[in-house]
């Protein structure tokens, strides 16, 4: 058990240790883009991933999933050489294309994998915790990648931030292929290839959308990291406070800290109550962050905000693995990746009608007012889960 929580957490760490992340907003807006074509990169980026998503969660179910996470890794390296080597909005869209389809590798196939290995040694209730774990290791990556930018940005611009970019996700290839070899296999009796993954993405789908238990959690699956998307805007939003270009990814760090103890606080288990409460509260953080016009004390708030929402989806993603009877566990997983995906959409566009009118910090307070709803739903549905009947 020890050996597969290590491995997921170096894979994650490696997945998020990524100078670019820091900085690619304002690599967009210094290139000349505008908030509408940043926006729009940003759709790209969704779309890509939910047209993949699901049916690359049904391959995991099928085919070796150490495999995938390899692919992942290099296409979302490919993409930032892409932007490294070649800033342009072409580029930058191809880069987001390789990126989303890297992401729907992922998303689902390194849950299951690890969940049907500690399955296999009778672990299972260990996994809130190892994800937890992971997550908190992936967000220090991002937390040391981000810090990163800075001095690289002062020693060699975007080259420099981008080519150390490229060479993480190039680490995290043999880091993917040291997970357990054992593959998903087609159980006995049922046909291999095509009709296996059609098999699975149909088992799937039909669990996450007709089992009420699983599909409550789905949604919150979905809902909670679709929000996520908002740090998208915050540099941007640190830009418009007045901060110079090498201080943003420092700034940028404070949500990420929280996310980090958010993570952290997870590997304990909380009722749906006190995870809704901290949601709502939030949300409210959030919006106040982003509407202060203050450099430190706004993103302080966010930092707060965003702490709570990273507590949740952790607890919410645990909550669904345990909900998860059939076989298609990577496949009902990418169902809320899909979700996911829709959601981030949805707050894209919602960004990029509201910043013209409002700036960057008002049109993040006004994709942020959800969460009010979202920890209401939270507080309902974010409960140990029953096992309904198929069809109940």
């Amino acid at each position: 058990m020890r050996g597969i929580g290590l491995r997921y957490a170096a894979y994650s760490c490696l997945d998020d240790l990524v100078p670019l992340y820091g900085l690619y907003a304002v690599l967009f807006a210094e290139t000349g883009l505008t908030s509408g074509q940043i926006a729009s990169l940003f759709v790209i980026w969704s779309l890509t991933s939910l047209v993949l998503e699901v049916p690359s969660g049904a391959l995991a179910d099928v085919v070796s999933r150490r495999g995938l996470l390899a692919l992942s890794a290099l296409l979302r390296g490919a993409g930032f050489a892409l932007w490294t080597f070649a800033p342009s909005y072409p580029a930058f869209a191809a880069g987001f294309v390789l990126w989303g389809a890297g992401s729907a590798l992922t998303s689902g196939t390194a849950e299951a994998l690890v969940h049907d290995e500690l399955a296999a040694l009778g672990e299972q209730r260990q996994y809130q915790r190892l994800t937890a774990a992971a997550d908190t290791a992936g967000l220090i990556g991002a937390v040391l990648g981000t810090a990163a930018a800075a001095p690289l940005h002062a020693i060699g611009g975007y080259p420099a931030v981008g080519a150390a970019s490229v060479l993480t996700c190039l680490l995290g290839v043999p880091v993917a292929l040291s997970f357990p070899p054992r593959p998903r296999v087609t159980p006995a009796g049922e046909p291999g290839g095509v009709l296996a993954w059609f098999g699975m993405l149909r088992s799937g789908v039909r669990e996450a959308s007709a089992v009420p238990s699983v599909r409550r959690l789905v949604i919150l699956a979905a809902l909670l990291p679709g929000m996520t998307a908002l740090d998208e805007f915050f540099p941007l939003v640190a830009m418009d406070a007045g901060a110079a270009t090498e201080l943003v990814p420092i700034l940028v760090l404070l949500p990420m800290l929280g996310q980090l103890a958010g993570g952290a606080s997870a590997a304990w288990q909380r009722s749906g109550g006190a995870t809704g409460l901290a949601v709502l509260a939030g949300g409210v953080l959030i919006i106040g962050g982003a509407l202060s016009g203050t450099l430190w004390w706004g993103f302080a708030a966010i930092a707060l905000g965003y702490g709570a929402l990273q507590h949740a989806m952790v607890v919410a993603d645990a909550r669904l693995q345990a909900a998860v009877q059939g076989p298609a566990r990577a496949t009902v997983t990418s169902v809320a990746g899909l979700g996911a995906e829709l959601a981030a959409m949805a707050l894209y566009g919602a960004w990029a009608l509201a910043a013209a009118p409002l700036g960057h910090g008002g049109a993040v307070a006004v994709v942020a007012a959800p969460l009010i709803v979202l920890g209401i739903l939270v507080v309902r549905w974010l409960r140990t889960p029953r096992a309904d009947p198929a069809g109940g």
